[in-house]
């Protein structure tokens, strides 16, 4: 009798579920095709928001400027930062393109 690694590693994996979808071709599920996992992770950034913007209440802020103290100040400032920054880089898109073939030459 032999040890064989690679079988042994393969039984302690867990099992993969799979689906049938077309003519015999197997699709691996993930842990997010399921439903109510996605439920769970949406619920679990919800109730982080919610503590975090409790705990808003309860900390002492040392503010530069006036407008640092407005509540909810540094996460709307966040947003506003990020969406904008998605605008630039669409923008920067349109003068850094090159056309499909630029390298072949």
């Amino acid at each position: 009798m032999y040890f064989c690694f690679e079988h042994h590693v393969a039984e302690s994996l867990p099992k993969t579920h799979f689906v049938k979808s077309g003519k015999d071709m197997k699709k691996e599920l993930k842990i997010f095709d399921n439903p109510r996992n996605v439920q769970r992770l949406l619920i679990g950034f919800y109730l982080s928001l919610a503590m975090l913007l409790a705990s808003e209440f309860f900390i002492h802020k040392h503010a530069s400027y006036p407008w640092e103290n407005f509540f909810g100040f540094f996460g709307v400032y966040g947003f506003v930062s990020c969406v904008l920054l998605i605008f630039l880089a669409k923008g920067l898109r349109l003068i850094v393109m090159r056309k499909e073939d630029y390298y072949d030459t």
